[in-house]
């Protein structure tokens, strides 16, 4: 292994012998300056991993220095060491992007210290957690055999998905795999459980059943207005746990969480039932019961949600309420560069909703464009993805925006999104529908072991086109081929992220009730 090189400026240099030949035994290489001009020659010739470099010095300060060191080579780490305590000199070194601020005299165990944060803190972090999360892959494991309920399995997921993000950070492509493996596995299991309760949650209180989609606004947003308060809703569409999480640090430079619920979407996982179940507060068969007018029986997604605002003043009138309401929904670029004009309205309305796609956008753009499949090959990838998106979007620029506001935010989804890469053959006739993840129609052909399947539509609460239609929903990794042209779209859909089935990832999904810092 290649020793870690260290360089030592300090205009005292002769005074630091007992800590230079400390490092030396710990299997370091030093090499020492005593003015920030010969500091900077070696910088040129060598490379070093660290730097430690003296604040106050004759000639070139240690601040001039440090800026000019950044300027040849602006990623090594800098530890600033100084006999000055003054609040100014310390706010102009960490605005220099120093690493670490150590006041004089520093001892021996201080400097090593600095060394393991900055330098070895990767490989120590990445050691602790492969070790703490071979203790916990064990406890989970067990678990998979227990007989969860809802909420254990939701406490599972959120597990899950902190461990997947911890290990995010590691090299170890072992302890990616065998995590990918126990994903795996509880998929299994919850598809299993799903198969075994989804059905006979319908009619019981919560308590008996998990909240679920119908729920959102009746339990998180309206007890919020009816607390005089302005909610602001986002919905995310197409939003997974994992990329909540990935998103929350940035969202919690303006907002902090008040609290962070795990919910279940309904069957289909699909936005032309999810969404409008969760907008409606009714499940898929009783907006068409109900109100015929405002269901698509068209198999065109983008048919089908054309009505959501009507859906929810449908809700907030079938309640009694009377807030004020406004909705938005951003489909496209060119309206996501308008929704800061979005910030009057809320602030003129009791509840506000925006909708955002650009979540699924990513999902769809990634099947289609070999670029995005190449940007977002992994799940790891595909976060990182989702992160660069809102880092430069019109949506943190409104965030901010809001967040000097004293308004209420309820951030949620109506589902997630699945890799899949296992191909499963069904047969349908042309009314079948076309996404991959569920089926819906009448002459559908299968192998029952390798689905969940809804024979009687009335049972799960969701339409039916004719007396003999039925549902089957792809479980785990899994989706659907039909035969003809099969290793065509089995490649084609391989390895692409999918949504309408059955999964950890597609099914329990965040909702978070934030509230503005400022």
């Amino acid at each position: 292994m290649r020793k870690i090189s260290i360089l030592w400026t300090d205009d005292e240099i002769d005074l630091l012998k007992p800590h230079i030949i400390f490092l030396k035994e710990k299997g370091y290489d030093v090499d020492t300056a005593s003015n920030g001009t010969d500091a900077l020659d070696l910088v040129q010739k060598n490379h070093y991993d660290i730097i430690f470099l003296d604040e106050n010095m004759p000639g070139l300060s240690g601040l001039e220095t440090l800026a000019r060191m950044k300027t040849l080579n602006p990623d090594v780490p800098v530890v600033m060491i100084t006999k000055n305590e003054e609040e100014s000199i310390m706010d102009e070194a960490i605005g220099s992007r120093i690493a670490d601020y150590l006041i004089k005299p520093v001892n021996p165990k201080q400097i090593l210290l600095s060394l393991k944060k900055n330098i070895e803190k990767k490989r120590l972090i990445t050691a602790q957690t492969t070790s703490v999360y071979q203790s916990q892959f064990r406890e989970i494991g067990a678990r998979l055999n227990d007989q969860l309920t809802p909420g254990e399995w939701a406490e599972l997921y959120r597990k899950l998905v902190y461990w997947e993000l911890e290990l995010s950070t590691s090299d170890d492509k072992t302890m990616d795999e065998i995590l990918s493996f126990q994903k795996s596995e509880a998929n299994q299991a919850f598809s299993r459980f799903i198969k075994d309760n989804y059905t006979r949650w319908f009619g019981k209180p919560l308590g008996e059943r998990p909240l679920m989609s119908t729920d959102i606004f009746r339990q998180k947003v309206f007890p919020l207005l009816s607390r005089s308060k302005k909610v602001f809703v986002l919905v995310i569409d197409n939003l997974r746990f994992d990329q909540w999480r990935t998103l929350s640090p940035i969202i919690g430079e303006y907002y902090r969480v008040e609290d962070e619920t795990l919910y279940y979407s309904i069957l289909p996982t699909a936005t032309m039932y999810a969404r409008n179940a969760l907008f409606a507060g009714l499940m898929p068969s009783e907006i068409e019961k109900l109100f015929p007018a405002l269901w698509e029986e068209d198999d065109n997604e983008g048919n089908k949600n054309q009505h959501e605002e009507e859906l929810l003043r449908k809700q907030l009138s079938r309640l009694g309420r009377k807030d004020k309401l406004f909705f938005d929904k951003v489909t496209n670029l060119k309206s996501g560069k308008k929704i800061a004009e979005t910030v009057t309205a809320v602030q003129e309305n009791d509840l506000s909703v925006l909708v955002f796609n650009f979540v699924d956008m990513i999902s769809h753009a990634r099947t289609e464009m070999e670029m995005i499949r190449e940007l977002a090959s992994d799940e790891k990838a595909y976060r990182s993805l989702t992160l660069s998106w809102f880092n430069h979007s019109s949506l943190l620029d409104l965030l901010k925006s809001l967040s000097a506001l004293n308004i209420t935010m309820v951030l949620t989804t109506d589902h997630g999104t699945i890799r899949v890469d296992n191909p499963v053959k069904v047969i349908g006739d042309r009314e079948t529908n076309t996404n991959l993840r569920y089926k819906l129609g009448k002459n559908l052909n299968y192998k029952s072991k390798q689905v969940f399947e809804v024979t009687n539509p009335r049972d799960a609460f969701l339409p039916s086109r004719n007396v003999s239609t039925s549902y089957i929903f792809a479980q785990n990794n899994d989706f659907f081929v039909y035969p003809n042209n099969y290793n065509y779209f089995a490649n084609y859909f391989g390895n692409t992220f999918q949504h309408g089935g059955i999964s950890l990832e597609e099914i329990i999904i965040p909702v978070v009730t934030l509230s503005p810092k400022k």
